[in-house]
């Protein structure tokens, strides 16, 4: 029995191999573990490596460190890739001021692990452990490491061993923050719902409206002249339905409008009353019921897989032009979108045409409309951006007061380029589209791997370091660093800017970057306000957890 005791806790490729299956897959499975509908999910990868680590099973050092730091980079580059189409959109009107008050969480949780390493002497490695821990954000806890390692050339382990036991505490600690602001309010969900219904954060970008012409001044003129009157306003005349004939027509920039003719829109909420009370009113008339007059005009969802459509703007392939069609909308990532001649399209946009039937047959040829193709791996611009990310992560940046220079790192480089190219990518003709799935799965990898190469190179003192070592006050300090930061902000969000709770539960989940509670609140929820407030807050509020992490380490060394 010798090979098989070799094989847990020898050395050697297979023994890694195995040791890294058998604590994933057993952190997964355990992961799946409720009580009363809370999970700790896949960090239990964690926990099982620390287990492992415990019993004295091992990963050849070098190994270890390289599983690390790789699954690291694949897990942010990923969520970089999620989150980058919407990180800039997430700035505007409502979204700016939810990632202020997100950034606010995050900047007092620092403020308050700054304050707890003075009055309890604990060292600021530890406590930046206890800080990731509390805040459930594994990309700072990587962050940290990596900034200790390049500046005194060995690791900390009792980084690792402050996220670990502060973690678990901090999943429930969010969730009965979430709690206690609505008891503290006595909020109605009804209500609540009823409020959200006319709030902005749950808007689609685009809405269809039917008007018929009734303004004289836009009588025996062109729509290219109507656009021209609302400049500043976003709108797209996609049909024309002439009432002296009644003959249907797409939409052209030189089709002359009357009195009586109707028109069907493509508009944005925000310009919609501007451009009905221009033309005319609105009419009961809806998409299906243009389709039904004119059986030669269809209206088709065409999927972009021609990889040399890849960065062109609508304007560029001048469809209606070429093929008499208009494009309305574009679907990008589960989002409509208008469609701005300026808008650039991309590998995996659904875009909506209208014309005839012959006509937009061409237009699918042209396009791709094969799903097949974007199943296949792009993986060059993957390794490219991982490559830039690694670069830009190496990059000594230089500020007064610091004596170390500070570098975004393994976590914060692979993240901002991933954002990058996700909003850039097509620009420069890289195809940065991935299933969902397929970015799931890189994502999962990553991060079970780095979870089980913390676990597994802090297992061997855990014990110690929580019975001998003050790891139970840890717990404590903690839940401090979880609960206040949230307490505070979600109490001045509710009392000082009225922020629909729906909203304020995604936005205190998207601040801490936790799935969990995430899931908690969409539980109790009949919409998707939770969901829109997390992704709004999570891009910006994952980068500053990264780099607030490395410059605690830097500043206090």
């Amino acid at each position: 029995m010798n090979w098989l005791e070799r094989l847990f806790f020898g050395e050697g490729v297979a023994h890694s191999v195995l040791l890294f299956s058998l604590v994933i897959a057993a952190g997964i499975a355990l992961g799946k573990i409720k009580f009363k509908g809370i999970s700790l999910g896949i960090t239990f990868v964690l926990f099982v490596g620390i287990l492992a680590g415990h019993f004295g099973m091992k990963v050849d050092h070098e190994v270890l460190h390289f599983m690390k730091e790789f699954g690291l980079i694949l897990f942010v580059y990923s969520v970089g890739l999620q989150v980058g189409p919407g990180f800039f959109s997430s700035f505007k009107k409502g979204g700016l001021q939810l990632n202020m008050l997100a950034a606010g969480i995050v900047f007092l949780g620092v403020a308050l692990t700054i304050v707890l390493h003075y009055v309890t002497d604990i060292p600021m490695p530890t406590m930046v452990g206890i800080l990731s821990g509390a805040v459930t954000n594994t990309p700072g806890l990587g962050a940290a490491q990596t900034a200790f390692f390049d500046t005194n050339g060995y690791a900390d382990p009792t980084i690792a061993m402050g996220y670990a036991v502060a973690y678990p505490l901090a999943v429930v600690g969010i969730i009965v923050s979430i709690m206690l602001v609505r008891f503290v309010f006595r909020i109605n969900l009804g209500k609540e719902t009823a409020q959200l219904q006319g709030a902005s954060v749950g808007e689609t970008s685009i809405e269809l409206v039917s008007l018929e012409v009734r303004n004289p001044s836009v009588f025996g003129r062109t729509i290219k002249d109507i656009a021209l009157l609302l400049d500043n306003k976003k709108f797209i005349v996609t049909r024309v339905l002439h009432h002296q004939n009644e003959h249907i027509e797409i939409a052209q920039p030189t089709s002359l409008l009357n009195e009586g003719d109707k028109i069907f829109v493509v508009t944005t909420p925000k310009d919609k009353d501007t451009v009905v009370a221009f033309v005319g009113k609105t009419i009961d008339m809806q998409e299906n019921d243009w389709a039904m007059l004119d059986k030669q005009m269809v209206s088709r969802r065409v999927l972009v897989t021609n990889s040399s459509i890849n960065g062109k703007s609508i304007r560029e392939l001048n469809l209606r032009g070429n093929f008499g069609v208009n494009i309305t909308r574009i679907n990008r990532a589960g989002v409509d979108l208008l469609a701005d001649p300026a808008l650039q399209l991309q590998m995996g946009d659904r875009v909506t045409i209208v014309g005839d039937l012959n006509a937009i047959q061409s237009v699918i040829k042209a396009l791709g409309n094969q799903l097949k193709i974007l199943n296949e791996p792009h993986l060059t611009p993957i390794f490219i951006g991982i490559f830039l990310g690694v670069l830009l992560g190496s990059v000594p940046f230089v500020f007064p007061g610091i004596p170390q220079p500070v570098k975004l790192g393994l976590a914060g480089g692979p993240l901002i380029v991933a954002i990058l190219m996700s909003v850039l990518g097509a620009k420069y003709k890289l195809i940065t589209y991935t299933t969902i799935s397929a970015n799931l799965m890189l994502r999962e990898i990553g991060i079970c791997f780095f979870l089980a190469c913390v676990g597994l190179g802090a297992g061997e003192n855990f014990v110690e370091t929580i019975v001998h070592g003050g790891g139970i006050n840890w717990v404590g300090y903690g839940v401090i660093i979880t609960m206040i930061p949230l307490l505070v902000i979600g109490f001045i969000a509710r009392k000082a800017f009225k922020i629909n709770y729906y909203t304020l539960m995604g936005l205190m989940s998207g601040s801490m970057t936790d799935p969990p509670a995430l899931a908690y609140a969409n539980s109790i929820s009949d919409n998707d306000a939770p969901a829109v407030g997390y992704a709004s807050v999570y891009p910006l509020t994952m980068f500053l957890r990264v780099l607030s992490a490395q410059l605690l380490i830097l500043f206090f060394l």
